[in-house]
Protein backbone atom coordinates (compact mmCIF):
# COMPACT_ATOMS: atom_id res chain seq x y z
CA UNK A 1 0.00 0.00 0.00
CA UNK A 2 1.11 3.58 -0.31
CA UNK A 3 1.99 5.46 2.61
CA UNK A 4 1.82 4.15 5.72
CA UNK A 5 0.67 0.53 6.17
CA UNK A 6 -2.89 0.48 7.35
CA UNK A 7 -6.07 -1.39 6.71
CA UNK A 8 -6.37 -0.91 2.92
CA UNK A 9 -9.41 1.32 1.73
CA UNK A 10 -9.46 2.33 -1.68
CA UNK A 11 -10.68 5.84 -2.85
CA UNK A 12 -11.01 5.13 -6.65
CA UNK A 13 -13.29 8.12 -6.97
CA UNK A 14 -9.93 10.92 -5.77
CA UNK A 15 -6.43 10.21 -7.40
CA UNK A 16 -3.80 12.66 -7.18
CA UNK A 17 -1.20 11.99 -9.99
CA UNK A 18 1.51 13.38 -11.09
CA UNK A 19 0.90 16.42 -14.50
CA UNK A 20 0.44 14.40 -17.65
CA UNK A 21 3.27 14.12 -20.09
CA UNK A 22 4.48 10.71 -22.29
CA UNK A 23 5.22 9.49 -19.06
CA UNK A 24 2.78 6.83 -17.14
CA UNK A 25 2.82 8.76 -14.38
CA UNK A 26 -0.90 9.32 -15.45
CA UNK A 27 -4.29 7.62 -14.59
CA UNK A 28 -3.49 4.67 -16.18
CA UNK A 29 -6.45 2.22 -16.33
CA UNK A 30 -7.86 4.02 -19.31
CA UNK A 31 -4.29 3.56 -21.50
CA UNK A 32 -3.71 0.81 -23.79
CA UNK A 33 -0.33 1.86 -23.90
CA UNK A 34 0.80 1.24 -19.70
CA UNK A 35 4.52 1.37 -20.59
CA UNK A 36 5.80 4.98 -22.06
CA UNK A 37 7.27 5.38 -25.39
CA UNK A 38 11.04 4.48 -25.75
CA UNK A 39 11.64 8.15 -26.53
CA UNK A 40 9.66 9.80 -24.42
CA UNK A 41 11.22 12.95 -22.43
CA UNK A 42 12.03 11.69 -19.44
CA UNK A 43 13.13 14.70 -17.45
CA UNK A 44 9.12 15.45 -17.42
CA UNK A 45 9.11 12.39 -15.30
CA UNK A 46 11.69 13.24 -12.58
CA UNK A 47 10.40 16.95 -12.31
CA UNK A 48 6.72 15.69 -11.70
CA UNK A 49 8.14 13.54 -9.31
CA UNK A 50 10.62 16.20 -7.56
CA UNK A 51 7.48 18.75 -7.46
CA UNK A 52 5.04 16.00 -6.22
CA UNK A 53 6.93 15.00 -3.38
CA UNK A 54 7.66 18.49 -2.47
CA UNK A 55 4.47 19.40 -2.40
CA UNK A 56 3.34 16.05 -0.28
CA UNK A 57 6.16 16.75 2.31
CA UNK A 58 5.35 20.38 2.70
CA UNK A 59 1.86 19.13 3.28
CA UNK A 60 3.25 16.58 6.28
CA UNK A 61 5.72 18.78 7.46
CA UNK A 62 8.34 16.39 6.44
CA UNK A 63 11.69 17.37 5.28
CA UNK A 64 13.10 16.31 1.91
CA UNK A 65 16.56 16.72 3.09
CA UNK A 66 19.36 16.79 -0.19
CA UNK A 67 19.55 13.20 0.17
CA UNK A 68 16.42 12.22 0.02
CA UNK A 69 15.79 14.66 -2.90
CA UNK A 70 18.38 12.86 -4.53
CA UNK A 71 17.39 9.01 -4.12
CA UNK A 72 14.05 9.84 -5.20
CA UNK A 73 15.81 11.33 -7.99
CA UNK A 74 18.15 8.45 -9.02
CA UNK A 75 14.90 6.27 -8.36
CA UNK A 76 12.79 8.07 -11.20
CA UNK A 77 15.84 8.34 -13.63
CA UNK A 78 14.79 5.63 -15.46
CA UNK A 79 11.41 3.20 -15.77
CA UNK A 80 13.56 0.08 -14.48
CA UNK A 81 13.58 -0.89 -11.22
CA UNK A 82 17.29 -0.11 -8.76
CA UNK A 83 18.58 -1.36 -6.41
CA UNK A 84 19.51 0.17 -2.63
CA UNK A 85 23.67 -0.11 -3.48
CA UNK A 86 22.88 0.74 -7.42
CA UNK A 87 22.13 3.71 -5.56
CA UNK A 88 24.83 4.53 -3.36
CA UNK A 89 27.28 3.90 -6.06
CA UNK A 90 25.58 6.68 -7.66
CA UNK A 91 25.82 9.25 -4.64
CA UNK A 92 29.07 8.08 -4.10
CA UNK A 93 29.84 9.03 -7.72
CA UNK A 94 27.82 12.29 -6.81
CA UNK A 95 30.62 13.78 -4.24
CA UNK A 96 28.14 12.33 -0.83
CA UNK A 97 29.67 10.82 1.79
CA UNK A 98 26.79 7.71 1.87
CA UNK A 99 27.06 4.46 3.28
CA UNK A 100 24.42 1.75 3.37
CA UNK A 101 22.35 3.28 6.64
CA UNK A 102 21.79 6.64 4.66
CA UNK A 103 20.26 5.01 1.64
CA UNK A 104 18.03 2.90 3.30
CA UNK A 105 16.92 5.52 5.74
CA UNK A 106 15.86 7.70 2.70
CA UNK A 107 14.52 4.74 0.96
CA UNK A 108 12.25 3.71 3.94
CA UNK A 109 11.15 7.43 4.32
CA UNK A 110 10.14 7.75 0.59
CA UNK A 111 8.39 4.90 1.07
CA UNK A 112 6.58 5.97 4.28
CA UNK A 113 5.73 8.83 2.62
CA UNK A 114 4.13 7.31 -0.19
CA UNK A 115 7.07 8.54 -2.81
CA UNK A 116 8.16 5.23 -4.29
CA UNK A 117 7.12 1.44 -3.73
CA UNK A 118 9.58 -1.56 -3.22
CA UNK A 119 9.16 -4.63 -5.58
CA UNK A 120 9.94 -7.46 -3.31
CA UNK A 121 11.07 -10.34 -5.49
CA UNK A 122 13.52 -7.94 -7.03
CA UNK A 123 14.29 -5.83 -3.87
CA UNK A 124 14.15 -2.79 -5.84
CA UNK A 125 12.69 0.56 -5.89
CA UNK A 126 10.42 2.57 -8.24
CA UNK A 127 8.94 5.89 -8.23
CA UNK A 128 5.03 6.23 -7.37
CA UNK A 129 2.98 7.01 -9.96
CA UNK A 130 0.16 8.47 -7.53
CA UNK A 131 1.43 10.09 -4.83
CA UNK A 132 -0.38 11.16 -2.23
CA UNK A 133 -3.25 8.75 -2.66
CA UNK A 134 -3.41 6.03 -0.25
CA UNK A 135 -3.51 2.52 -2.44
CA UNK A 136 -2.28 -0.86 -3.04
CA UNK A 137 0.50 -0.79 -5.15
CA UNK A 138 0.41 -3.08 -8.53
CA UNK A 139 3.11 -3.40 -11.51
CA UNK A 140 3.65 -4.90 -14.40
CA UNK A 141 7.47 -6.21 -14.59
CA UNK A 142 8.70 -6.67 -18.16
CA UNK A 143 11.42 -9.68 -17.35
CA UNK A 144 13.02 -8.85 -20.75
CA UNK A 145 14.27 -5.33 -20.57
CA UNK A 146 13.38 -4.74 -16.70
CA UNK A 147 10.82 -1.75 -17.22
CA UNK A 148 7.99 -1.60 -14.64
CA UNK A 149 4.80 0.27 -14.48
CA UNK A 150 2.43 1.10 -11.78
CA UNK A 151 -1.09 -0.14 -12.72
CA UNK A 152 -3.91 1.07 -11.63
CA UNK A 153 -7.10 -1.27 -11.96
CA UNK A 154 -10.25 -0.79 -9.43
CA UNK A 155 -11.13 -4.01 -10.48
CA UNK A 156 -8.20 -6.03 -9.39
CA UNK A 157 -8.67 -4.25 -5.56
CA UNK A 158 -12.07 -4.84 -5.22
CA UNK A 159 -11.45 -8.82 -6.17
CA UNK A 160 -8.82 -9.14 -3.23
CA UNK A 161 -10.66 -6.73 -1.26
CA UNK A 162 -13.80 -9.72 -1.62
CA UNK A 163 -11.91 -12.36 -1.00
CA UNK A 164 -10.43 -11.62 1.84
CA UNK A 165 -13.49 -10.21 3.55
CA UNK A 166 -14.65 -13.67 2.56
CA UNK A 167 -12.49 -15.03 4.24
CA UNK A 168 -12.04 -12.89 7.70
CA UNK A 169 -8.95 -11.06 6.35
CA UNK A 170 -8.13 -7.82 6.87
CA UNK A 171 -5.55 -6.58 4.32
CA UNK A 172 -3.28 -4.25 6.03
CA UNK A 173 -0.21 -3.86 3.18
CA UNK A 174 -0.48 -5.33 -0.53
CA UNK A 175 1.95 -5.62 -3.31
CA UNK A 176 1.22 -7.45 -6.78
CA UNK A 177 3.88 -8.21 -9.10
CA UNK A 178 2.97 -9.23 -12.35
CA UNK A 179 6.19 -10.23 -14.53
CA UNK A 180 5.55 -10.54 -18.10
CA UNK A 181 6.50 -9.13 -21.73
CA UNK A 182 5.87 -5.33 -22.62
CA UNK A 183 4.61 -3.96 -25.64
CA UNK A 184 8.43 -2.70 -27.17
CA UNK A 185 9.70 -6.16 -26.24
CA UNK A 186 6.92 -7.81 -27.87
CA UNK A 187 6.88 -5.82 -31.34
CA UNK A 188 10.48 -5.80 -31.63
CA UNK A 189 10.66 -9.49 -31.45
CA UNK A 190 12.81 -10.42 -28.56
CA UNK A 191 13.24 -13.99 -27.90
CA UNK A 192 11.15 -14.96 -25.00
Amino acid sequence: MCGPEQALSINVQKRIVLPESQCYAQPMSNRADLFPLPAHHHGDCIRAALDAAERKCREQSARLTTVRRRVLELVWHSHEPVGAYALLDQLKQDGHSAAPPTVYRALEFLMEHGLIHRLERRNAFVGCAYPGDTHSAKFLICTLCGRAVELEEPAIDAALLEGAAKRGFLITRQTVEVEGHCPDCQSEGVQF
